[in-house]
Order: structure tokens, then sequence, then C-alpha cells
């Protein structure tokens, strides 16, 4: 039993760093993520009808983008909140280890509106990403969220009182 609660708090502190690590990226070299979020928003490697959902305005690029920074922490921070709450709770009856689990299930879901909804539905779809043979970001934000998706079931399996 504890072991199984040392390893979803071992794998939420392992969302907590993903995340960081993916909005540092972000902070320290903005230029090739911005560019990235520019190419995506204004639809510039697309074609057909579609194209014509491009943005083309800089403020709504750099909005954009720093919106996306920002999500981003603040889901790596609600994994590194949900990983001292379970870290404190380790010991304690079950209902208090899951109720402990609240942070976790927030950093999942800001992590779905950032790479579901942000990335897949409205990059994806709205902006054609998936046709940018240079500005596809599907793929990796499937594997981040695919990751963060499975973690966070895991860790929403109910937990046996300890002895």
């Amino acid at each position: 039993m504890m072991m199984e609660r040392a390893l979803k708090i071992l794998m939420t502190g392992g969302l907590a760093v993903l995340c960081a690590l993916i909005a540092i990226g972000n902070i320290t070299d903005p230029d090739l993520n911005q560019r990235f979020v520019q190419h995506v928003l204004s639809m510039d490697t697309v074609e057909g009808r579609v194209a014509a959902h491009g943005v083309r305005s800089p403020l709504v690029w750099e909005i954009g983008f720093w919106s996306i920074v920002a999500g981003e922490a603040l889901t790596a921070a609600l994994f590194a909140w949900g990983t001292v709450e379970l870290s404190r709770a380790r010991l304690s009856k079950a209902r208090v280890f899951h109720e402990a689990k609240r942070f976790v299930y927030a950093g999942a879901g800001c992590a779905f509106l950032i790479w579901f909804i942000g990335f897949s539905a409205v990059g994806g779809e709205w902006f054609a990403m998936w046709q940018s043979p240079l500005w596809n970001g599907e793929q990796t934000a499937f594997r981040i969220f695919a990751s963060i998706l499975l973690v966070s079931i895991f860790i929403a399996l109910s937990d046996c009182e300890i002895a």
C-alpha cells in the first residue's frame, strides 16, 4: 500500500517536472516557440478555404504564446502542489489521501485545456496545424497529454487503508 502511494507521489512529481521544463523552455527560449504560435495562428503554411481562419495580428500571437506559457506554468505549479499534498497525506487514512489529490486533478484539468483543447482542438482543427509540414505540434501535444492522462488515471484509483 505504501509503495502504491509512493508511486503516485513520484508520478505526480514527474508531471510537475515535465510541465515545469516545458514552461521554462518557453520562457528561456521564447523566439522559436513564439514563431511556432505565429505560424500556426497565421496559417501561412496551410492551403485551402480553412486558411481564412488565420489570424495576422502580432498582438494576438503574443497573447496566445504567453497564455500558453502561463497555462503550462500553472499546470506545473498545480502538479507540484499536488505532490506536496500527497506527500503530507501519505500516512493518513485513505479518505485524507484521496482528498489530497485535488491539486493533481486541477493540474490534469489545466493540462487538458492546454494540450488537448488548445493544441489538438483549436490548433489542430480550427487552425489546421495538421496540414503544416513545419509547424505541426499535434504529436507532441498528444504525447504530453496522453502521459498526463495515464498518470492521472492511476492516481485517481482508490486507495486502501494503511494498516
